[in-house]
């Protein structure tokens, strides 16, 4: 997590707020009006969010000039945030403006229903009818007009032409016929459409303000103000004012305004909302901190390293606004499907009301069915239906650690079936150790093989470093330092090239490990990485001996495997280990497909091959050789504290390098996909049953304006189910014998589940795990602030934590041990 920050670099992108759309006509007519602008190269509108994401070369004033054109409004916005859902929408004393006139309409219908028939005069109908049509109901006049003058048709041109027939008609048999005609006058009719139309708007608003709830979550983790130590006087100070190398004062409980690095001070920072982090984490001196986490129990004095939009918290929600502006390539399907509809809506109209006027010769009959036509016909639901699936689930994804790049990488993702994971740092913890070094002088081995790797950033030159420090090793100076790719790295030392790698680059020098030879194949068998250093010019090359690195597997990898397993989800494991390392690191996993000795580029091809036998792969890995691979895969997933190149190449970023966020992402794009399908298919059931029946005379526009409202809203509350996704996590690890860290030996281990109420933030978290590892230091602490449930893997007594965990402040309601 430490090394994501300055890695979610967003695309570059010029973002517009766009205010009057009302269906998926109106995105389809918005996004060809900017995609005609010239040096735009795309253009993605999106609905939810009334937001319109643009790359190119256009001036941001001829992109808002084409949108005015179109008919609609445009605004250039530079900040990343969420955008204000629902401009378009009617507000809530509007609906209730139109409800009062026209509940008195309605009444006489409600009437009939009791038996009694009786109906308000013809006049009394007109007023209260006509503020609703032309005052309330004047929003669909002018969005209408504006669709009319840029030769296309939307939900309120249907609107404004169906319910001004039902008006015109009302107050032309008023006119003829007088208060005698009250009783077959369609004023409610008109005035209940108006009312229903508005009412859905404005509960679609309010449901579509929660599904940017996620972006808002995170921009809430901006602190206001930070407190600076200058001079050694704490001062506080905007966070505009903030600049890199200001020392951050950072009190218990206080919010962390920037990112920096742990200067003075221990604490426990919780970054659960920016990682999906469970516990919070220990820093001490040199520790990165990420602004907008919670410091928990003591003071850190942190050197800033980024402000602004350079933060790792700004670099995320540029991410997820991102995922939730660009179209799944089944939404681009949908908005060539709505640019037809309208059209072929109103011809349905006009062929209901011809029809029936020329089939019964009663044309108000025939008028009021091709209007319940126009009314059911609007494609609300058809517009939302994916827009606020992928905005939720990117928003859900997020809030437990996963970033998804854009929606192609999230529709993808649902059918992955499999997974080929890197080794190194994938499923291991990428932090090798020096466990052997043999050769003639073991000394000199380690001296050269340290001034070699000197200035190298591999895990295995960080071994060696350690190594050196340890043994209080003196290096000579190396020169000409180069990395041979998949195979080492040579240096010259004393004026002799010196390499340091494995069994095919010296192979490759005409060297000869002789008597080594037995000892790295023991070592490969006991699934190290062996590197042979040798000495001398190609084809002179001495071998003087090797160093075995061992690398431990991560605790959840195995879990993470098995539970790919179970969902039906082939899993691969690729290194560039010797065999014997892959071997045992697959036996510890359950994998039963490795390959080992695998250059970069072999990744990639590995890739390919699965991919051309028909499968669905998503590629895992976290480094510069991982990168080719990642791009060729269906999916790319890179893992936190990976290198730039892999999380810039993968359409996912795990935000921390748990393998078993891999299941989650998949979990999460089948849920989203799923709920996609589900509103996509009551979108145009509704609108292929809807139709019908309003052209056969069973549906009155009454009754197609409220099917109508109750499927935007229907559509909108179904993706918003998926915010109560969480990661499965199953009660008893899968991690078999051998790959989980060796036991405690502080007694036998129980896990303890309690209910804890009074926690409310990082600091309460961060209170309750430090109480109970004060009992026991190696207990494993988790806690849901959300359900208050508090799962604790500790020797300890039950009631001996329930009863620290009271005494620290906070009630313990329910207990119970497995």
């Amino acid at each position: 997590m430490d090394n994501t920050i300055d890695r979610l670099a967003s695309p570059a992108r010029a973002s517009f707020d766009i205010s009057g759309m009302t269906c998926a006509s109106c995105v389809a007519r918005v996004e060809k009006a900017v995609r005609a602008v010239p040096g735009v190269r795309e253009a993605s509108v999106n609905l939810a969010t009334e937001r319109a994401s643009v790359r190119g070369t256009a001036a941001p004033g001829a992109v808002v000039a084409a949108v005015r054109a179109a008919g609609y409004e445009a605004r250039a916005t530079a900040a990343a945030g969420a955008a204000a859902a629902g401009s378009a929408a009617a507000s809530w004393h509007q609906v209730a403006l139109a409800a009062l006139f026209t509940a008195p309409l309605a009444a006489p219908m409600a009437a009939q229903l009791f038996g009694a028939d009786w109906s308000l005069p013809g006049w009394v109908q007109w007023l209260l009818a006509t503020p609703v049509q032309f005052w309330l109901g004047a929003r669909f006049y002018r969005a209408g007009w504006k669709a009319l003058r840029a030769g296309s048709g939307n939900m309120d041109l249907l609107v404004a032409l169906g319910t001004s027939a039902a008006y015109g008609l009302s107050l032309y048999l008023l006119l003829r016929g007088g208060a005698h005609g009250a009783a077959h006058l369609y004023f409610e009719s008109s005035a209940v459409v108006i009312t229903l139309v508005l009412l859905g708007k404005w509960l679609e608003a309010r449901a579509k303000g929660q599904t940017v709830a996620a972006i808002r979550a995170l921009e809430a983790l901006r602190a206001d103000e930070a407190v600076v130590r200058r001079g050694g006087v704490d001062t506080t100070v905007a966070l505009d004012a903030l600049r890199v190398g200001d020392l951050l004062v950072v009190r218990p409980g206080a919010r962390l305004a920037a990112d920096g690095r742990v200067v003075d001070g221990r604490s426990h920072v919780d970054e659960s909302l920016l990682t999906g982090e469970s516990l919070p984490l220990a820093k001490a001196p040199g520790a990165r901190v990420t602004g907008g986490a919670v410091n928990g129990e003591g003071l850190l004095l942190v050197e800033v390293t980024a402000v602004g939009a350079a933060t790792l918290l700004s670099k995320i929600i540029r991410q997820v606004e991102d995922a939730q502006a660009v179209k799944a390539p089944v939404q681009r399907l949908v908005d060539r499907v709505s640019a037809l509809f309208v059209p072929v809506v109103l011809l349905v109209s006009l062929a209901t009301l011809l029809g029936w006027g020329l089939a019964t010769g009663d044309w108000q009959a025939a008028l009021l069915n091709a209007v319940a036509v126009q009314v059911i016909a609007c494609p609300c639901a058809l517009g939302l239906a994916t827009p606020t699936a992928i905005m939720v689930g990117t928003g859900a994804a997020a809030r437990h650690g996963i970033l998804i790049r854009d929606a192609e990488a999230l529709e993808r993702a649902h059918a992955v079936d499999t997974v080929v994971f890197d080794k190194t740092g994938t499923l291991t913890e990428g932090r090798p150790r020096v466990v052997a070094v043999e050769g003639a002088d073991a000394a000199l081995v380690a001296t050269l093989a340290g001034a070699v790797q000197r200035h190298s950033d591999h895990p295995l030159a960080h071994a060696v470093a350690a190594y050196v420090r340890e043994h209080a090793l003196v290096l000579p100076a190396a020169g000409d330092a180069q990395a041979v790719p998949g195979q080492g790295v040579r240096a010259v030392v004393g004026g002799v090239p010196v390499y340091l790698g494995n069994a095919a680059l010296i192979e490759q020098l005409h060297g000869e490990p002789g008597p080594l030879r037995a000892a790295a194949a023991r070592h490969e068998a006991d699934g190290r990485t062996v590197s042979l250093l040798a000495r001398g010019a190609p084809g002179a090359i001495e071998v003087l001996g090797l160093l075995a690195f061992g690398d431990r597997i991560k605790d959840s990898a195995a879990e993470a495997v098995a539970r790919l397993e179970a969902a039906g989800v082939l899993t691969m494991l690729l290194t560039g280990d010797n065999g014997g390392a892959a071997r045992v690191a697959a036996a510890a996993l359950g994998i039963r497909d490795y390959r080992a000795q695998v250059l970069p580029g072999d990744k990639a091809d590995v890739v390919r091959a699965a991919m051309a036998q028909g499968r669905t792969v998503a590629m895992v890995g976290d480094g510069i050789n991982d990168a080719p691979a990642l791009a060729a895969a269906d999916v790319g997933i890179a893992m936190a504290g990976g290198t730039d190149v892999a999380m810039h190449t993968a359409g996912i970023t795990l935000m921390r390098g748990d393998p078993r966020l891999v299941m989650d992402a998949i979990d999460i794009s089948r849920r989203t996909w799923r709920k996609i399908r589900q509103n996509l298919g009551w979108a145009f059931v509704y609108n292929l049953v809807g139709i019908p029946l309003a052209a056969f005379g069973l549906l009155n526009p009454m009754l197609a304006g409220a099917a109508m409202a109750l499927s935007s809203v229907s559509v909108v509350a179904n993706a918003l189910l998926l915010r109560s996704w969480r990661p499965a996590r199953p009660a008893v690890s899968t991690v078999p014998t051998g790959a989980m860290p060796a036991p405690r030996s502080t007694g036998e281990e129980k896990m303890l589940e309690l209910t804890v109420e009074g926690m409310s933030c990082g600091h309460c978290v961060a209170r309750v795990t430090k109480t109970v590892q004060a009992l026991d230091p190696a207990a494993q602490v988790q806690i849901d602030l959300a359900t208050k449930n508090v799962r604790i893997d500790s020797s300890a007594g039950l009631e001996r934590i329930a009863a620290a965990i009271d005494a620290a402040g906070y009630p313990v309601t329910a207990r119970s041990a497995a």
